[in-house]
């Protein structure tokens, strides 16, 4: 069984759970950005959650199945044609022999996620079939005219009216945020800026790190930090003093200063935002 992509949109990319547990090999964890909505894409179609589905970028794509497929679209919102009709989010739909997949650009939300029944079957590196756009481990971002091999179902398809998935923020977002290490590295009003925000997306923005506007967090140090480790979720402030927070692909060592993490449960949301969108900060434990 195989999909073929005619048209990937801005950027169509194989993800699953990732490469977690090789940092200190220099490894980012790297995989989907969204987790539960590549899960939930999975366990629509009867995978396993951690099996590999496609994460698409504001959508505008169109995929052919070449054999009976079941599919599930989750994460953004927006509407979607099956064979020239309907098809539903968060539930699973067929797609016959020679029909189309076509996803319109996203209402709101940034990144889709396309489950396919038996899962997408790429070479894994390092045990994952994850694209790491950082590092380049994995396969490269799908282009079109690619033929994707689909695995072999082992589970039952789930027939039912679908999952009931949060859906991603139209406004303004809250995410949690606990005291980083070098928060001694910044003024003494700063950890309170920081949560006082709003902060804006830039449009310089990705799958290493959402890049922040407002106004700069100010450093009471301002000498030479040796490089230390990174986890996902951290608030790395550069010389701008403008924060950048750290998603899955962003690199294991970084030589900022982290004022702050985001909580893990909140960076499915993070994934979701779009350049423009505003995000305020809560801190927590301070």
């Amino acid at each position: 069984m195989s999909l073929r992509v005619d048209n990937p949109g801005p950027l169509m990319l194989v993800q699953d759970l990732g490469r977690p547990g090789l940092g200190s090999l220099g490894v980012p964890a790297s995989g989907a950005l969204d987790r539960p909505a590549l899960e939930a894409a999975n366990l629509l179609v009867g995978n396993d959650r951690a099996d590999a589905a496609l994460e698409i970028l504001l959508g505008g794509a169109r995929v052919t199945a070449l054999a009976p497929l079941w599919l599930a679209i989750t994460g953004a919102a927006g509407s979607a044609l099956a064979g020239g009709h309907p098809a539903p989010l968060n539930a699973a739909f067929r797609l016959e022999a020679g029909e189309s997949l076509d996803l319109a650009p996203a209402e709101y939300g940034l990144r889709y996620y396309l489950g396919v029944r038996g899962g997408i079957d790429v070479p894994g590196v390092l045990g994952s079939r994850s694209t790491d756009t950082l590092s380049g481990l994995g396969p490269a971002a799908v282009a079109p005219g690619d033929v994707l091999a689909v695995g072999e179902a082992t589970r039952q398809v789930l027939l039912s009216e679908g999952l009931p998935l949060p859906v991603p923020a139209r406004g303004e977002v809250d995410l949690r945020v606990t005291p980083g290490p070098r928060l001694d590295w910044f003024a003494p009003g700063a950890w309170a800026a920081l949560g006082s925000g709003p902060w804006t997306v830039s449009a310089d923005s990705n799958r290493v790190g959402v890049r922040l506007e407002g106004t700069p967090l100010e450093r009471s140090r301002n000498d030479e930090l040796p490089s230390e480790g990174m986890v996902t979720g951290s608030l790395q402030v550069p010389p701008s003093g403008l924060p950048i927070l750290f998603l899955a692909d962003h690199p294991t060592t970084g030589g900022y200063p982290v004022i702050g993490v985001v909580a893990e449960t909140d960076l499915p949301l993070a994934a979701q935002v779009r350049p423009g969108q505003s995000l305020r900060f809560l801190p927590r434990g301070r």
